[in-house]
């Protein structure tokens, strides 16, 4: 059965920093891309980083770029996504993702490419 279980959200004042882990099992977590969304209430799902399962190739949105950097040690099984500079619109649940792939290069930016998703953990900005 896979498990993907996030942590390190909270509560962090405007232009702060988070740092999420993500931990795997149940799954090659080498061979399957990794990648977060977030869905704030009353909004839909936004995509906001991924990286391959060589870990070469990284991914994000447009708004968190510069930002956020996503990461993965494959040692561990976990994906991190470290976020700087955060801003109070970016409250919202950021679930982790797992989606597998042919290859080691290419990672997934819409949720239907994703097979398994963690149950999100909360992260809140205050102005």
């Amino acid at each position: 059965q896979v498990q993907l279980v996030e942590s390190g959200g909270g509560l962090v004042q405007a232009g702060g920093s988070l740092r999420l882990s993500c931990v795997a099992s149940g799954l090659t977590f080498s061979r399957k891309v990794m990648g977060w969304f977030r869905q704030a209430p009353g909004k839909e799902r936004d995509f906001v980083a991924a990286i391959s399962w060589g870990g070469t190739i990284t991914g994000y949105a447009d708004s968190v770029k510069g930002r956020f950097t996503i990461s993965r040690d494959n040692a561990k099984n976990t994906v991190f996504l470290q976020m700087n500079s955060l801003k109070p619109e970016e409250t919202a649940v950021y679930c982790c993702v797992a989606a597998t792939s042919f290859h080691s290069n290419r990672y997934y930016a819409t949720p239907d490419e994703y097979e398994d998703w963690g149950q999100g953990t909360q992260v809140t900005v205050s102005s």
